[in-house]
């Protein structure tokens, strides 16, 4: 049992360094495109508060519309278009 025991310790210490040293590959190729993934990692959690945040955004329009209507009307064109836009190309998919 004890053979059965340092022999597969033998083998974790292998896999534990085989491990590491692919991780230490990867973090080598994967430095430089690290800050751009993080911007979109940022952007990704901006997009995802502001959906969840639905009063923040109809707040927000609420405001332009206020303030300036004429560029509230356009916005509210564009949005609405790539909504429509967006469901079709959900019903093509």
């Amino acid at each position: 049992m004890s053979r059965k025991i340092s022999e597969l310790l033998a083998r974790q210490q292998v896999l534990q360094e085989r491990a590491a040293q692919e991780r230490a590959d990867f973090a080598l190729h994967f430095e430089p495109i690290e800050k751009p993934l993080s911007w979109a990692d940022k952007g990704i959690d901006a997009f995802n508060f502001v959906k969840g945040t639905p009063v923040l955004w109809t707040s927000a329009f609420a405001v332009l519309a206020h303030y300036k209507p004429k560029l509230a009307s356009k916005a509210l064109a564009v949005g609405w278009g790539a909504v429509k836009l967006l469901k079709t190309a959900k019903k093509l998919v």
